[in-house]
């Protein structure tokens, strides 16, 4: 029995932790670049986009695929860095366990 509480006390312990890592992603912010930096997303670490950057270069009415490709390239490099740092912050707190539902 003993075994099962410090278990459950460990688990608050492990959800509280877990609840201040994510607070802290909402602070931190990530970018994706595409053509060379040309285009540049910043997204939070919540997966919110927070910033656009266009180089003027890169505006070409001619070819506005060719832009909308590149922003849509930098959002989802910017997307994927903001999962990579969900994981890296919040596995930290799980690792060793094997809990269903968990990272």
């Amino acid at each position: 029995m003993n075994n099962m509480q410090g278990m459950m006390k460990q688990m608050q312990k492990m959800q509280k932790k877990m609840q201040e890592e994510q607070e802290k992603l909402k602070e931190e912010k990530v970018e994706g670049t595409a053509g060379g930096g040309m285009v540049t997303v910043t997204v939070s670490g919540h997966k919110e986009v927070l910033d656009v950057e266009i180089s003027e270069e890169v505006v070409d009415p001619d070819d506005i695929e060719m832009l909308q490709d590149l922003i849509i390239a930098a959002t989802n490099e910017a997307m994927t860095k903001a999962d990579e740092l969900t994981s890296e912050r919040l596995g930290k707190h799980t690792k060793g366990m094997n809990i269903p539902g968990m990272m």
